[in-house]
């Protein structure tokens, strides 16, 4: 053999190990990925993945640790949790005394989470009142937000309704206490005193930043929640409600995302991963996500749920929830110009499942934020129950979604494209 004929030999070697090397590393939607993925987190040691479980911490270890081999940045120090606690109040004793209206105790709520509130008409808290005709969850939704102590005034139109805003849930810990008092005329002298007890969960969020490049301030975030209903009662002999679809497969997503974007790393704008806990009691994962950004910062939220299952359009489609409400879905359609994949306006409307998942709190503040989904929500036969199992996927389909998203973001996750702002009036006319 010459030694030309070495040397091309050599060569033409070294070009396909590198090529296979290459591909190797940027082919982040392979089906054996998606398929280890959903085997860890949806296997029956998983027992559900219940909020507040033994094995919900276990999987936040294994999705911290996918992200800490992909590369990314930890959200906090050297951590990839985002810990908070949730408090479940008790009430043990409530007291009243007025002077100048006759209100029974009964119809005064407190909501907390302090173990002692002792309040009167000279305590500084400011008086709101929910007239006649309001629209009440509207309003108690401004009041629970706002960072003020409030003395809440509910017209007595509302008796039925007013027993709801007694906590039964788990709340976050807050500084500022509401009092509602079910009355027409606020008392001129009073004093209320509470005493409660709390019940306590330490719960995470699990997060992993890639730092943009020339837009570092500006954020793009991926999400899914990993979180499901546990065991519950059995169907056929099984209780064990595995959660393959719900959402094991959007956490599969943005881990695949997240090697993808670290592999490619040509991001302008900084990418945020993120997989929520606590989804199926109410959202708390995403709301406490959302009160650590600036909404003003982030661009775009592409969340992902339920891509597990083939569309009502068949393979290669998907659906976006708010799909009217920004420009977010034209620009993702413009980037996947070409390709085989379709993404559809949300078919399931009357379901309102724009403000039933993940995205919602942070769309509520204006941001850009849909949930990208194929689950047939009128007919999904596996839906919160223990057949939803990694047996019931189409997991080469699932790969082919998980890619289409990578390639539709491309011009937001580049700085090229800024999707429009999600406006209060659509907010309202929905």
């Amino acid at each position: 053999m010459n030694t030309f004929f070495r040397s091309s030999v050599l060569a033409l070697a070294v070009f396909f190990v590198s090529s296979y090397c290459i591909a190797q590393k940027t082919d982040a939607f392979n089906v054996k990925e998606v398929e280890r993925i959903e085997n860890f987190l949806a296997s029956d040691e998983m027992r559900g993945r219940k909020t507040g479980s033994p094995e919900i911490d276990k999987a936040a270890a294994f999705i911290a640790d996918e992200f800490k081999k992909a590369g990314l940045q930890p959200v906090q120090g050297s951590s990839y949790l985002q810990e908070f606690v949730m408090v479940k109040p008790k009430l043990n004793e409530l007291k009243y005394k007025a002077e100048g209206a006759d209100i029974d105790s009964k119809n005064i709520i407190v909501v907390t989470s302090k173990a002692e509130v002792e309040i009167d008409e000279k305590s500084g808290y400011e008086v709101r009142y929910i007239k006649a005709g309001d629209n009440f969850a509207g309003e108690i939704g401004k009041i629970i937000t706002e960072k003020k102590n409030l003395v809440v005034l509910v017209d007595t139109s509302f008796s039925k309704t007013f027993p709801r805003l007694a906590p039964r849930r788990p709340m976050f810990q807050n500084p500022n206490n509401k009092v509602f008092i079910l009355g027409n005329v606020l008392p001129k002298e009073f004093k209320i005193k509470a005493n409660h007890s709390f019940e306590e969960t330490r719960l995470a969020n699990v997060v992993g930043i890639l730092p943009g490049k020339t837009k570092k301030a500006e954020q793009v975030i991926f999400s899914g929640h990993y979180d499901h209903v546990g065991i519950m009662k059995p169907v056929d002999g099984d209780s064990i409600y595995n959660g393959a679809n719900d959402d094991a497969a959007g956490i599969t997503a943005v881990i695949l995302l997240a090697n993808h974007f670290k592999n490619l790393a040509n991001n302008e704008r900084t990418l945020v991963f993120a997989a929520f806990t606590a989804e199926e009691i109410g959202g708390f994962g995403s709301q406490y996500f959302s009160r650590q950004f600036d909404p003003q910062n982030v661009v775009a939220m592409f969340n992902i749920e339920m891509i597990g299952t083939e569309s009502k359009w068949g393979k290669n489609s998907a659906y976006i929830t708010g799909f009217e409400m920004t420009d977010m879905s034209q620009i993702m359609q413009k980037n996947l110009q070409g390709t085989e994949f379709t993404f559809h306006p949300d078919p399931y409307k009357e379901q309102q499942l724009f403000y039933r998942s993940d995205n919602a709190t942070l769309a509520r503040l204006g941001v850009p934020a849909h949930t990208i989904s194929t689950s047939k929500m009128d007919s999904e036969p596996h839906y919160h129950k223990p057949s939803d199992e990694v047996s019931t996927l189409d997991l080469n389909n699932m790969a082919q979604i998980i890619k289409a998203i990578a390639e539709s973001s491309k011009t937001i996750i580049a700085g090229k494209d800024t999707p429009s702002r999600v406006k209060a009036e659509s907010l309202r006319a929905n």
